[in-house]
């Protein structure tokens, strides 16, 4: 009996042109519990690089917002699906701040980025209905869920995700856990295929913890002498890495099982880059639930050590890298079984099990 399932047929992703050293952080003033910190810059820094494998992230152009950068990774995965862009039945962006201009701090959520960029493609038709979808970095691994849903309902044929964000325009510049954020886009078309074989998206999981939500909230500089009223984005890195490390193997594992697929034939896994230790400790941690003590090399590629967290951008971006051949060391083949997954702002956490 033919099924529907919901597969990729297109990826796209935008680079910023912008490379952020360490360096760019040398005259910053950073402090803690409104307290000056009594470090040398470059010690904290390189201690910063150690904990999170971050050597530079990217910052988009003054002149560019989230929206035009959203659209420039859709118009590569609407390229790479060979599909008119009439046929897009939903417009799913995924992000959290909207457009914020440069020197601005001023978040801009009307109208819904994704219909800036169906007005930005020159979309016509009515039908194709566009929405943003706002939660935290796993975001775009959400919107995918979503347009699994509304591929298999059949009220979709063809749905664009898109998760981008700039959040280069609301951190703290005296917050030392501002090192970790960056800016960038990814794409993907979600298609429905009907057919014997299970390729495609073979089962999600999702999760909220909203007792766990101040981990990640907006909040006043770590300057108590700048009183200007702007917000920017607050996390408590330690508590939301012991958070991570615990939960999210667990719901991994939820959704492999629901998959039906063995954690052996798992050839790769996107997990958001949010850390890079923390990233292995989760696959660590996910392994020995299936009561395995190392885990398959060449598992998890990495891009935070040059790309940075772009929050809801990281996996899309990774994907469109590995499978154009732009990661060295990792490929993916017809046939391959792979996860994508994160977690965030909510606290969300999330995961996909596909077939390529």
């Amino acid at each position: 009996m033919n099924k529907i399932r919901s597969v990729i047929t297109g990826t796209g992703s935008y680079i910023p042109e912008k490379t952020i050293s360490g360096k760019h952080f040398l005259e910053h003033t950073f402090f803690d519990g409104g307290v000056k910190i009594d470090k040398d810059n470059e010690e904290i820094i390189q201690k910063f690089s150690d904990i999170t494998e971050i050597n530079e992230r990217r910052y988009i152009n003054d002149d560019q917002l989230n929206h035009d950068i959203g659209l420039i990774a859709a118009q590569r995965a609407i390229e790479d699906a060979k599909i008119d862009k009439e046929s897009l039945d939903y417009i799913i962006f995924c992000h959290n701040f909207g457009d914020v201009k440069h020197n601005s701090n001023r978040i801009d959520l009307l109208p819904a980025l994704a219909a800036k960029v169906k007005l930005q493609l020159g979309i016509n038709n009515p039908d194709c209905v566009a929405f943003d979808l706002i939660f935290g970095c796993p975001g775009w691994v959400q919107g995918m869920i979503q347009a699994d849903y509304l591929i298999r309902s059949g009220d979709a044929k063809h749905v664009l995700v898109i998760g981008s964000e700039t959040l280069s325009r609301i951190v703290d510049p005296h917050d030392r856990d501002s090192m970790i954020f960056a800016d960038g886009a990814g794409a993907t078309v979600l298609s429905a295929a009907t057919n014997d074989e299970s390729k495609g998206i073979l089962a999600h999981k999702a999760q909220t913890y909203a007792s766990h939500a101040d981990m990640l909230i907006m909040g006043g500089s770590n300057n108590p002498a700048e009183n200007n009223g702007n917000t920017y984005i607050k996390m408590k890195g330690r508590k939301l890495y012991e958070f991570a490390v615990v939960t999210v193997p667990q719901l991994v594992k939820q959704a492999i099982d629901k998959s039906g697929v063995d954690v052996k034939q798992i050839k790769m896994v996107f997990i958001h880059q949010a850390n890079g230790k923390m990233d292995h400790a989760i696959m660590k941690r996910l392994f020995k639930l299936y009561g395995e003590d190392t885990i398959p090399e060449k598992l998890v590629p990495m891009t935070i050590s040059w790309l940075g967290n772009s929050s809801v951008a990281t996996v899309p971006t990774l994907i469109d890298l590995v499978l154009k051949n732009k990661v060295d060391g990792y490929e993916i083949k017809e046939g391959d079984h792979a996860v994508f997954a994160s977690v965030g702002a909510g606290m969300h956490i999330n995961a996909i099990v596909y077939k390529f």
